[in-house]
């Protein structure tokens, strides 16, 4: 028996490349096409489908399901494993479903597609046809009547038993990847469900789904730093958008009293586990409701997502429990402080002192509701495991928020915070727009002074407030972090297909 699993680990890459396009040439010669049109190999089934409708036949019912009826079933994909007998040959081939079996007899083809199906590299990419038996394990198997070379890999693929372990060339070669890891191909799966599924559930509430400009003029909708680009025929330098609000709360001035947008945001900092200068949002406007409305949406979305994903509100990310039982705790950030930290938090000397062991500066003008936000970020933040939703922020740190009527100091703003990382921001929409004035002046003031993530004066939208904005309630939500949380994934990096590196150096040919 010749058996391949994994590449021909006991030739290197480059000597195996060329045994490969050696082989194709020599298949080419014979009239067996590398690379031949689609048009003649659409397969009719995949390995899900056949093995969901006859895995529960017996080997006996197959066989007598094969006598009586001549249909035959066909599927295309990748070759992952081959074992030859001589006259008769195992492949197990993947498709977009799943893997099902071959079965290739020297007897039931021509001699020179079987010789080729001897020598079938692992990585290429076949047609086969046939009917359907079980082996004597029990393996759903094709008897293959028609075999077809559909592309020839000329590459080996990573050794099977090690995989693609090198994390960094994961993300570099993505395709490698999703064909040596399933895990990695269920998690993009599972991102495009969960996508799909937010989408219903808010078109389901009559919400409109829009799409916004990600080229803007101004940088605002965020306290984040910008990408910037030039327009060479309007001559004017513009910015990917760090978000789209402002345009969001613009279409709600204009009537659409319901929106929501999911796409790219960007942001120019600094890359971890938690961030990617691309990522995904969701955003979402609802005109008469206020944030209290938004958080019970909230924890409706997320209980749904859960339940459809996980099969359960309780599941675990990282080895932590996590429960998406509504209702989620909620805590001001000054008691998060007063329970995290413990002590005054209102002494601005010891918070200045805790931020600056850190290697954290803090300005003299910085006031104690600003260091006491800092403080927040830096040592609450990551303790906040189940989800919680912290309300009552700085209204210093809410440029874009309702000011609460009660307490003036504070915004009518809610961050959920799950496993440590924030996944959502809401809060009732400024709409006084002599108020939205004077934040966006604060904010020109602190970029006057070097703040690389203050907002710009947005004229336009202080036009549009004038003509009238509707209370309004208005959220966001990191698509990528959910879905790390809703695939047990522990890097962003896991969650998106082509994540931002460094170049790699290449080596001179």
């Amino acid at each position: 028996m010749q058996a391949k699993e994994g590449s021909e680990a006991h030739e290197g890459s480059e000597s195996q490349a060329q045994i490969r396009r050696k082989k194709r040439e020599d298949w080419v010669a014979k009239g067996i096409a590398a690379y031949p049109t689609a048009q003649a190999s659409k397969p009719k089934n995949t390995a899900k489908d056949l093995k969901s409708r006859f895995d529960s036949f017996s080997r006996e019912e197959l066989e007598e399901k094969s006598k009586t009826s001549s249909e035959l079933f066909s599927v295309a994909g990748r070759v992952l494993l081959h074992r030859s007998f001589g006259k008769s040959t195992f492949l197990t081939l993947r498709d977009r479903s799943g893997r099902i079996q071959i079965f290739a007899q020297l007897s039931k083809l021509s001699p020179e597609v079987y010789e080729m199906i001897k020598q079938i590299d692992l990585g290429d990419i076949i047609f086969a046809e046939g009917s359907l038996f079980k082996t004597k394990t029990g393996e759903l198997t094709i008897d293959a009547s028609s075999v077809r070379l559909l592309s020839k890999s000329v590459l080996p693929l990573p050794e099977k038993f090690h995989g693609l372990q090198d994390v960094e060339q994961r993300y570099r070669q993505r395709y490698l990847d999703l064909i040596c890891n399933e895990t990695s191909s269920e998690v993009f799966k599972i991102r495009s469900q969960i996508v799909h599924l937010i989408r219903e559930f808010f078109l389901q509430r009559d919400y409109v789904e829009v799409e916004t400009p990600m080229l803007h003029s101004l940088v605002t909708g965020a306290a984040a730093r910008p990408f910037q680009t030039f327009h060479n025929t309007l001559k004017m330098d513009l910015f990917l958008r760090i978000a789209p609000e402002l345009y969001l709360k613009r279409l709600v001035v204009g009537g659409l009293d319901r929106v929501f947008e999911m796409n790219r945001c960007f942001r120019n900092e600094g890359i971890s586990i938690k961030h990617n200068p691309e990522f995904t949002m969701l955003e979402f406007y609802e005109a008469y409701a206020n944030y209290e409305d938004l958080m019970s949406m909230t924890e409706e979305l997320l209980g749904m997502l859960a339940l459809k994903i996980k099969e359960s509100l309780d599941f675990e990310y990282q080895g932590q429990k996590i429960s998406f039982q509504a209702p989620f705790r909620r805590l001001s950030v000054l008691d998060a402080l007063k329970e995290y930290l413990q002590g005054d938090v209102d002494d601005r000397d010891r918070l200045k002192k805790m931020l600056e062991e850190r290697k954290l500066e803090v300005h003299a003008e910085e006031s104690l509701a600003r260091i006491q936000w800092r403080c927040f970020e830096e040592f609450v933040e990551d303790k906040l495991i189940q989800p919680t939703f912290i309300i009552d922020h700085p209204i210093e740190v809410s440029p874009l928020a309702r000011r609460s009527e009660k307490r003036p100091e504070v915004a009518e703003r809610f961050e959920l915070y799950v496993a440590g990382r924030e996944i959502a921001n809401g809060f009732n929409e400024l709409n006084d727009p002599d108020d939205q004035k004077k934040r966006f002046e604060d904010q020109a003031q602190q970029k006057s002074r070097g703040d690389e993530e203050a907002t710009d004066y947005d004229e336009d939208y202080i036009q549009a407030l004038e003509y009238g904005l509707p209370p309004t309630a208005g959220e966001g939500i990191g698509i990528d972090r959910l879905t790390m949380l809703l695939t047990d994934s522990a890097s962003i990096r896991d969650v998106i297909l082509f994540p931002q590196l460094r170049p790699t150096i290449k080596s001179e040919r």
